[in-house]
């Protein structure tokens, strides 16, 4: 066992965490696996739960968050805005928003949870980590399938509606509920998202294009890479200032940044895909390093198991049945309700507000994180077997004729 003052070195931590980041990114590539499902058991065994090297400091947090900004700014150069406007993903994402909340209520309740805790619980199971799925479909090279199109439009909707979901629990808990209240903050995100999109894409990308035909561009061609990287962190912290996740500012700018033609600047997207091997990595590697397995007791672990298969069949149910409906094949209904099924950090970020409000306790604290960990490790597995059992996803039946 390392001495605690050396394991409490930020150098030491940093070190460490970059090294068995990338160490999980080279083994899950080498034995043909997911780099998530590689890092987050990397994470698993050098935190807390096994070897406990790394703890879930403040710091370990900050660079993980911007791994997770990063990943989606990345993420977002394989999007046109237009895929993200189609009404459907509005209505999955409202459909599978619903289900889980009442279906993780309902599990609370039965378990004999009060209910203040129930709430926090149903809240937690809303989220969708866009981060998790996009990135394997990233993997397989399928970010351009309308499944894919369609998990990614819903899941950002449903990001939104989930902060929703948790601003409606806070003020439910504290007796401060108001529809007019919940309406403006529904007003400021939805402008956010189309006002950074206009923005982005009308006026910063023609920026962008404007002075990489400058002279100083030719000189310096990691001029232009670096001013985009800028307007994401930018991005990134305009939508955590209106209460929406900073991954989905990141995404955002990457989704405007799309299609922009450089002469003399160093290709912005392949630039940050060196950013996001590093840093991507430590995000997932983050989300093991979070858990403590000493904190479940027998009950817990009842309750882990079940509310585990609530929050996937929920999803499954909640946007796939949706798809279905709206014109997606059956195929695609199951690969869109599959790709929607992890929670990741939303669900913790959920789950460490209640924990520090005090309004539940460290059992359900752990089962909710671990719940997320589950959910987060078996849906790249069970995603990749789902689309190789149906071969090539398919694009939506038109004008909403479904598939039987």
């Amino acid at each position: 066992m390392l001495p605690v003052n050396l394991l409490d070195s930020v150098e030491l931590q940093m070190s460490l965490l970059l090294f068995v980041a990338l160490g999980g990114y080279m083994l899950a590539a080498r034995i043909h696996q997911s780099a998530v499902v590689g890092e987050i058991l990397i994470g698993l065994i050098v935190g807390p739960s096994f070897l406990g090297l790394i703890t879930y400091t403040s710091f370990v947090q900050s660079i993980a968050s911007l791994g997770a900004v990063i990943l989606m700014f990345v993420i977002g150069f394989e999007f046109n805005i237009r895929d993200l406007t189609d009404i459907r993903f509005g209505i999955i994402g409202l459909v599978g928003v619903i289900v889980p909340w009442l279906g993780g209520y309902a599990t609370a309740v039965f378990f004999g949870f009060d209910n203040v805790s129930a709430l926090f619980i149903g809240t937690a199971l809303t989220a969708t980590s866009i981060a998790i799925t996009a990135n394997v479909l990233r993997e397989m090279s399928l970010l351009e399938s309308a499944a894919a199109k369609a998990i990614i439009g819903t899941a950002v909707i449903d990001d939104v509606l989930s902060l929703l979901a948790l601003s409606i629990t806070a003020s439910v808990v504290a007796g401060s509920f108001s529809l007019t209240s919940i309406a403006i903050t529904v007003l400021i995100q939805v402008g956010f998202l189309v006002v950074a999109g206009a923005v982005g894409i009308f006026v910063i990308s023609r920026w962008i294009e404007k002075i990489d035909s400058t002279e100083f561009a030719k000189k310096n061609p990691e001029f232009v890479f670096i001013f985009a990287v800028m307007i994401a962190f930018l991005y990134a912290t305009l939508a955590e200032m209106v209460d929406v996740s900073a991954i989905i500012g990141a995404f955002i700018a990457g989704v405007s940044f799309n299609g922009i033609k450089l002469k003399h600047g160093k290709n912005i997207e392949e630039g940050a895909d060196y950013l996001y091997i590093i840093f991507a990595s430590i995000f997932f590697v983050s989300l093991g390093i979070l858990v403590d397995m000493s904190a479940l007791t027998f009950d817990a672990v009842l309750f882990l198991i079940a509310l585990t298969v609530v929050a996937i069949a929920t999803k499954i149910i909640g946007c796939g049945l949706p798809a279905k409906l709206l014109g997606y094949s059956k195929s695609d209904s199951v690969v869109i309700g599959v790709g929607m099924a992890p929670r990741g950090e939303v669900a913790m970020v959920v789950a460490l507000m209640g924990l520090t409000m005090e309004l539940i306790g460290q059992n359900i604290y752990v089962t909710i994180v671990l719940m997320s960990l589950i959910t987060t490790i078996i849906t790249p597995i069970a995603l990749k077997k789902v689309i190789k059992g149906n071969g090539e996803t398919q694009a939506p039946a038109a004008e909403g004729a479904g598939e039987a």
